[in-house]
């Protein structure tokens, strides 16, 4: 089962890495001139609303309406022989249904920092180093009504930091990066989850009359190899594609067991406020090692062992606002 795991991730990495790449991002092809020197920077905000209502519906149906709000910004800086990139990416989403509670539906908090030195004039290849940083704004729980979560803020918390080889940054669509020395550290800043052991720390320790005699770690280390793919470009007029794949596998600990993190999104711009997103987000991580399902024929809860694969899929029309155009045209005279 293990090896067919691995297959599996690692058709999935080159599948992604197939259908990002264009005839201009090979290796054997000759880099391209460096433009658009300097800083480089762009903000939006954007709103997302569903809304489905029924009266009389013969076939049945249950009113609910649903929202997300989002925000991004990045700043690039590239000089002659270095680069330097950050982006900032937030999400919130709430979902109400009839009779039922206010449940979240999208929350993230992502900030990515990318430093490139070159190592040759001639060459698509710069030395790298990556940090990155991900969690969450507010408990999440397994289903509306509950009152035990499962995740808060900082619970869990993701941070990586490595150094390695990038290529691509000549190519602004496609780039590949290769760390051999990533240190990962997974936060639960939360008593009750992390002595749980949740995500996997070191859970709590108890006596035989269920005292705890040392509490959960709050921390988690590795030490591994993390590899990176990322592809963007406006495939179509106003249609914009972006893929973004991350592979992390630790040296000590489970070598092999690769976590897996692919994003997909694709931007249908409608106008110049309107805009239509389609993604797909998904996920493998093996210090998961539990999930509640609900047996469809009883209705009993029951805990299933073992890491599982996670998806998460998005559809939404919204507006969008960009906010360098709105502070350009203010400052028009």
């Amino acid at each position: 089962m293990q090896n067919i795991k691995k297959y599996v991730l690692g058709f999935t990495f080159l599948f992604s890495l197939c259908i990002s790449a264009q005839p201009d991002s090979l290796f054997l092809i000759k880099p391209k001139s460096k433009l658009n020197l300097g800083w480089n920077t762009e903000n939006e905000v954007g709103f997302f609303l569903n809304q489905v209502s029924f009266s009389n519906w013969n076939a049945g149906g249950t009113n609910s309406i649903s929202a997300i709000l989002s925000g991004k910004a990045s700043a690039k800086f590239k000089e002659e022989t270095y680069f330097w990139n950050s982006s900032l990416n937030l999400r919130y989403g709430l979902n109400k249904q009839e009779k039922q509670s206010i449940f979240k539906t999208e929350d993230v908090i992502e900030v990515i920092s990318n430093f490139g030195l070159e190592k040759s004039p001639e060459s698509n290849w710069f030395y790298s180093a990556r940090f990155s940083f991900n969690t969450q704004f507010s408990n999440g729980f397994s289903s509306p009504g509950d009152e035990d979560p499962i995740s808060r803020f900082m619970a869990p918390g993701y941070v990586f930091l490595g150094a390695g080889m990038e290529y691509g940054r000549h190519i602004e669509r496609f780039s590949l990066y290769a760390s051999p020395l990533t240190l990962k550290t997974t936060f639960v800043l939360d008593e009750t989850l992390a002595n749980q052991g949740a995500f996997g720390v070191e859970p709590a320790i108890y006596d035989m009359e269920g005292n705890i005699v040392r509490e959960g770690e709050t921390t988690r280390q590795e030490f591994g190899v993390l590899f990176t793919g990322q592809f963007e470009d406006e495939v179509f007029e106003n249609v914009k594609f972006n893929s973004r794949l991350r592979l992390y596998t630790d040296y000590l600990i489970n070598f092999g067991n690769v976590d897996l993190d692919w994003e997909v999104n694709v931007d249908m711009k409608v106008n110049k406020f309107v805009k239509a997103t389609l993604g797909s987000h998904l996920r493998y991580d093996h210090d998961i090692k539990a999930e509640v399902e609900t047996n469809e024929v009883t209705n009993e809860e029951m805990v299933v062992e073992g890491p599982r694969i996670q998806w998460k899929q998005l559809l939404g029309v919204g507006v969008v606002v960009d906010l360098e155009s709105v502070i350009a045209g203010s400052s028009e005279p």
